[in-house]
């Protein structure tokens, strides 16, 4: 979490996509001011307009496939593209647990389970989450350590086999 660095005197701030459609982002942002984390929540829409504001990016992930991209929050692929586009890291964050054996190549092949109603001819549905491909992520934090989105794989055949 934030509160140990933010005790440890170091300056920084962080800015929160309002995460829509569910707008879980004002959560994040009610618990980071909580700790005394100097926060901002900005439009999903403004992150092309933020980007050079900022040093890196973090994430946390849904899951993360073999391949080491991730598996999260609908978003979360057009802020890695446009944080690439900027040459800012991009950086992911899970639990090893949620390391699942799949392979997706692009958005179509993220599980089902991890799609909204994209069929429905309601058009109030959306899609829940997205694919983030590897070549979009500098390095994967977690609980087994900090990984290259190569390592995965290995990660999973030791946590598998």
């Amino acid at each position: 979490t934030a509160l140990p660095i933010s005790k440890a005197k170091k300056r920084f701030r962080v800015f929160v996509t309002e995460s829509q459609p569910d707008k879980s982002g004002y959560l994040l942002e009610k618990s980071l001011r909580e700790a005394g984390v100097p926060t901002f929540v900005i439009l999903d829409a403004a992150v092309g307009y933020i980007i050079e504001r900022v040093d890196l990016v973090i994430f946390g992930a849904e899951g993360v496939v073999e391949s080491g991209g991730i598996i999260n929050k609908i978003g979360t692929y057009q802020i890695a593209v446009v944080a690439k586009a900027a040459n800012k890291p991009v950086y992911a964050v899970a639990e090893s647990f949620k390391f699942i054996r799949l392979f997706p190549l692009n958005q179509q092949e993220a599980p089902n389970k991890h799609k909204g109603d994209s069929n429905s001819s309601d058009m109030t549905s959306h899609f829940c989450v997205d694919y983030t491909p590897p070549s979009y992520i500098n390095l994967l934090i977690t609980d087994l350590g900090v990984l290259t989105p190569s390592a995965v794989s290995d990660e999973l055949i030791k946590l598998y086999c």
